[in-house]
């Protein structure tokens, strides 16, 4: 009981500062948004200097398991909850809520000594890669996809996530998609039995595991790419385009995707059709339980939440991530209207 009691007075703490009360939200999860989360808890303070955002980048799976210990105010999971782990927050601590934040890619990168033009990749070729199939940079099927290009024998270093990942579901969904074998042997989770390869933990491990390793691949989402300058690959979509990751060819993914959004907001957008889709584009989500414990401590979660998903979306393309459409903006504030206090709605 007092464990329990300890807990509660943890995440409902609040302290002065000056003659004001500073009300603390905790949140944690996935990598994928981080950069983004961190820039909207900063501006947020600027404009609610008495509410403070504390999140933890610590990967979509424990993001969920914390959600579900009922030791953050808000989740944060490049995949959905299953029904499965929806069904036990339930029993713990009542029905959640899916809120898509942002959306943004997943890009194959690479460090090969000598070669630095871009590469293209089809979805089987990178099944196989990552199924440990393909074990040589100048194997027949990289080579006959990228004929201009000189690749030499090193050896492939597939480099993969080693903690709970929402950016391994995304990456694992689409492979699901494009590779009967992997959808058959690996399947699709936050968490793999990997085929082949070394893990790391966060997108900043992998992009660090692939820049230290010569012949190494792996997947990170889009701006710690960029942001680390490493080589990143295009893929062909189904409509047999090389696309190069990119802003639009998110947004153009989610409009050929998601042409009706499921009332529960979990979907997904990997493999759209459309010449412009760029194949492993994803949302990612926030997630909140519908009943709140607190009013004050719920109410600060919803009116961030509510400027994260509106006025918020400005900070999204200048880090590389893709601003939510209308459509889902004013999706996201219905779903918002659904999170009480004593059965109220907290959205004024």
């Amino acid at each position: 009981m007092l464990k329990h009691f300890a807990a509660a007075l943890a995440l409902l703490f609040t302290f002065s500062s000056g003659t004001q009360a500073q009300t603390i939200v905790n949140g944690a999860g996935a990598t994928f948004p981080f950069p983004l989360i961190s820039k909207w808890s900063s501006e947020y303070h600027k404009l609610k200097p008495d509410v403070q955002i504390n999140y933890q980048s610590i990967g979509s799976g424990g993001g969920i398991r914390q959600l579900l210990a009922g030791t953050v105010n808000f989740g944060a999971s490049d995949a959905p909850l299953t029904d499965e782990q929806i069904a036990d927050a339930k029993k713990a601590h009542g029905d959640v809520i899916h809120l898509p934040e942002t959306l943004g890619a997943v890009v194959v990168v690479y460090n090969i000594p000598g070669v630095n033009e871009t590469l293209r990749f089809d979805g089987p070729t990178i099944a196989d890669i990552f199924l440990g199939k393909i074990t040589a940079w100048n194997d027949r099927r990289i080579k006959d996809l990228n004929p201009k290009v000189k690749l030499p024998s090193t050896r492939i270093i597939v480099a993969h996530r080693a903690d709970g990942s929402g950016t391994t579901y995304i990456l694992a969904d689409y492979l699901s998609k494009v590779s009967p074998e992997w959808g058959d042997k690996v399947g699709k989770s936050t968490s793999l039995n990997w085929p082949a390869g070394i893990g790391a933990k966060g997108n900043e491990g992998v992009s660090g595991q692939v820049m230290r390793t010569p012949g190494a691949i792996g997947y990170v989402e889009l701006i710690y790419a960029l942001q680390n300058n490493i080589s990143f690959a295009d893929l062909k979509n189904p409509a047999g385009v090389f696309v190069h990751p990119s802003i639009s060819g998110v947004t153009e993914a989610l409009s050929n995707a998601a042409k009706t959004l499921p009332e529960d907001l979990r979907f997904s957008i990997t493999n759209a059709p459309g010449k412009d889709s760029y194949p492993i584009s994803s949302a990612t989500w926030l997630i909140v339980y519908r009943e709140q414990a607190n009013y004050h401590q719920g109410k600060s979660v919803v009116d961030f939440i509510r400027w994260v998903v509106t006025e918020g979306q400005k900070y999204s393309t200048d880090l590389d991530f893709a601003p939510l459409p209308k459509q889902i903006q004013q999706l996201n504030i219905a779903k918002l209207k659904e999170v009480t206090y004593n059965g109220k709605s907290l959205l004024e």
